[in-house]
């Protein structure tokens, strides 16, 4: 497959399996060029998905897509989208209620689909929390994820497999303009790691094991995988509890307040991407900023010792071949937190 996306082509009809893709625009600027890098093409995306498929769809399996497409690169305007009628069949989908009314959701569950998504230009793969398949743990809830509010919040996709912990830092270069986010710095970036490492602290302390990963220009999500017996309200509730002895104990580092002009100078702690209607980038997923970044996943021992635009599309797939695949076992690693939940 790597051989029919390295000839010079500008489009082709690829074969994957027993299906047929049709590509195009695959010289078509997705990523520019910037100070020590070439600008990347929808080619080069291609390129990367069908290499690292073995570790990025295992993340992805049986998760609902919101597609981020930007049909003209970064530079470019860009769109959301949670269903597309014009998808091959390949493409598996899962009736699910949403904004009032059924809607058919995208599942990338196999190369197929991730070959299509790069074609149409899906520069972030964001994918929801909860899994859409009961094994091993989830037979206790509902498949049905149609027809009502009360359907789909009984349903396991108001269920998920995570605690998620996302550390977004408000921490500013001196080089942004007027009401800009912060640009990517390494008094950030540090910042963020130490505030990971005091929250590794509390989950240690309750023997839960977490998994850690850059999110975007250098922020840090952290991951508690738990069994599928609390909702998202109660995921979220736990998220913020802990969230709040982080900011009693830091409060100069660490903040969970909503006004952006009270974040300055401070780690933000989001608890609530811990919610249905959210959706996150996975690990491995491409990011749509400049250099084509990857969500990454480290261990945490190395935290001081990488910096976020080390993993690229270009490098990630070296990365991934040294330090092999560090979520492989993330769903084995479940904790079962009713424990925790009643000495709340």
């Amino acid at each position: 497959m790597l051989d029919q996306l390295d000839g010079g082509a500008k489009t082709l009809r690829l074969l994957v399996g027993d299906n047929e893709i049709a590509l195009t625009n695959l010289d078509k600027v997705m990523w520019p060029k910037i100070r020590g890098q070439r600008a990347l093409t929808k080619r080069d995306l291609l390129v990367y998905f069908a290499g690292v498929a073995p570790v990025l769809l295992p993340q992805l399996r049986d998760r609902p897509l919101t597609l981020t497409r930007y049909p003209n690169g970064i530079e470019g305007d860009y769109f959301y989208q949670k269903h597309n009628e014009q998808a091959p069949p390949f493409v598996e989908t899962i009736g699910v209620y949403a904004n009032n009314r059924d809607q058919q959701f995208m599942l990338c569950n196999n190369l197929g689909t991730l070959l299509w998504l790069g074609q149409v230009a899906d520069l972030a793969l964001h994918t929801s929390l909860a899994r859409v398949d009961p094994e091993p743990d989830g037979h206790l809830h509902s498949t049905q994820f149609t027809g009502s509010k009360e359907q789909i919040e009984a349903s396991l996709l108001n269920y998920p497999d995570f605690v998620l912990f996302d550390l977004d830092p408000y921490i500013y270069s001196g080089k942004e303009g007027a009401g800009e986010e912060p640009e990517l710095n390494r008094k950030a970036y540090h910042t963020t790691v130490q505030v990971a490492q005091w929250l590794k602290e509390l989950l240690d302390a309750a023997s839960l094991s977490s998994f850690v990963k850059t999110s975007r220009a250098m922020g840090l999500h952290i991951y508690v995988p738990v069994l599928r017996n609390f909702d998202y309200a109660v995921i979220r509730s736990i998220a913020e509890t802990l969230g709040g002895f982080l900011v009693r104990a830091y409060p100069r580092e660490v903040t969970m307040e909503w006004s952006v002009e009270k974040r300055a100078g401070k780690v933000f702690f989001d608890a609530n991407q811990n919610a249905r209607i959210k959706n996150l980038a996975s690990a491995y997923s491409p990011r749509a900023k400049p250099g084509a970044p990857v969500s990454m996943p480290l261990r945490w021992d190395e935290l001081d010792d990488v910096y976020p635009t080390d993993f690229t599309i270009l490098t990630a797939p070296d990365r991934i071949e040294s330090a092999g695949d560090l979520w492989a076992g993330i769903l084995d690693a479940k904790h079962d937190i009713r424990a925790l939940i009643d000495s709340a």
